[in-house]
C-alpha cells in the first residue's frame, strides 16, 4: 500500500513539475498549430471587422495547381540536399582534424564557431558587401587583381549565381554545428580501436568506414535530420540575400504579405509541414542508428 501511495504521489509531483512546460507548449505550439489548420480552410479578408468565408479545400487546390508552388518546391529541396550535405560532410571532415591535439587548438577551434554564434544580419550584410558590384572585395580581387572578369559580375540579381552563393552561404554558416557534435562524439571513441586497426593493415577509409563511422552514426542521423528540417523552413537568410531565389519560406512569405492571402500561406505551411515529416520519417527508418542501413 505504501509502494502504491508512493507512486501516486511521484506521479502527482511530475505532474506539477511539466505542468508548465505543458501549458506553454499548449500555448505556444499546439494553439497556434490548430488556428493555423484551420485558417487554411477559410478566405480571410483584409477588414478584421469582416467576416471569414469557409472554403472548403479550395485553399490546398489553389496550391497544388500553382506552377511557381513547384518551382519553389524543387528549388527548396535542391537547397536543402546540397546545404545539409555540405553542412554535414564539412563538419565532420574539421571535426576529424580537430581530433588530435596540436598547438592552438583551442583558439582555431573558436575560430571556426565564430559563423555559428554571430549575428545572422552581420553575416548577411558582410555577404552583401564583399559580393558588391561597386566596391566588393570578390569583384577588385577576381577583376582587379587577378583579371578574371573584365565587367563586375552582379552576383545577386542572377538567379544561378544567388542561388550558388546562398548554398555557400548556408554551408559556411552552420557547418559548425555539425563540428561541435561531431567532435564531442569522436573524443569519446577508444583510440585503441583505430590502433588495432591500424596493425590489421587498415587504410584511412577503412578505418573511418570500420570505427568512425559506426560510432558516429546516432549523431550523423540526428545532425541530417534537425539540419534538413532546418534548411526546409529557411527564410530569413535567403531573403535577406536576395530576391532571386524563391525557396519555399519565400514563396509562403510573398504569399501571406505581398499577395495578403493568410488562408494560402497557411495551406502552404500544413503542405511544408506534412512534406517534412514524410521526409524525415522516411529517413529515420532507412537509417539503423547502430550503423547500418
Amino acid at each position: 500500500m505504501k509502494t502504491k501511495a508512493y507512486k501516486r504521489s511521484d506521479a502527482k509531483m511530475a505532474l506539477a513539475l511539466l505542468s508548465p512546460s505543458i501549458l506553454l507548449l499548449l500555448v505556444l505550439v499546439a494553439y497556434p498549430m490548430i488556428s493555423n489548420i484551420q485558417i487554411s480552410f477559410l478566405e480571410l479578408p483584409l477588414n478584421p471587422n469582416l467576416d471569414s468565408t469557409f472554403i472548403g479545400l479550395q485553399n490546398y487546390i489553389d496550391i497544388l495547381t500553382d506552377a511557381e508552388f513547384y518551382k519553389s518546391l524543387a528549388l527548396t529541396f535542391g537547397y536543402t540536399i546540397l546545404v545539409v550535405v555540405g553542412s554535414t560532410g564539412m563538419g565532420l571532415l574539421v571535426a576529424i582534424f580537430f581530433n588530435r591535439e596540436f598547438r592552438f587548438r583551442k583558439t582555431a577551434r573558436s575560430l571556426i564557431i565564430l559563423s555559428y554564434v554571430t549575428p545572422s544580419i552581420s553575416l548577411i550584410f558582410a555577404w552583401k558587401y564583399m559580393f558588391n558590384n561597386s566596391y566588393g572585395v570578390i569583384n577588385f580581387v577576381g577583376g582587379d587583381i587577378l583579371h578574371l572578369w573584365k565587367d563586375a559580375p552582379l552576383w545577386f540579381d542572377n538567379p544561378v549565381s544567388s542561388f550558388i552563393l546562398v548554398v555557400l552561404f548556408a554551408i559556411w554558416r552552420y557547418f559548425p554545428y555539425a563540428f561541435i557534435s561531431f567532435l564531442a562524439i569522436l573524443q569519446t571513441v577508444d583510440k585503441s580501436l583505430y590502433e588495432a586497426a591500424e596493425m590489421d593493415g587498415a587504410s584511412v577509409w577503412d578505418k573511418f568506414k570500420i570505427v568512425t563511422l559506426p560510432a558516429i552514426m546516432p549523431v550523423l542521423a540526428t545532425v541530417i535530420t534537425l539540419r534538413a528540417i532546418w534548411m526546409f523552413y529557411m527564410f530569413t537568410d535567403v531573403y535577406l540575400l536576395t530576391n532571386k531565389v524563391n525557396i519555399l519560406g519565400v514563396y509562403l512569405y510573398q504569399t501571406a504579405f505581398a499577395f495578403n492571402d493568410l488562408g494560402k500561406a497557411s495551406a502552404i505551411s500544413v503542405i511544408l509541414f506534412v512534406i517534412i515529416f514524410v521526409v524525415i520519417m522516411f529517413t529515420r527508418k532507412r537509417v539503423n542508428l547502430n550503423g547500418g542501413k
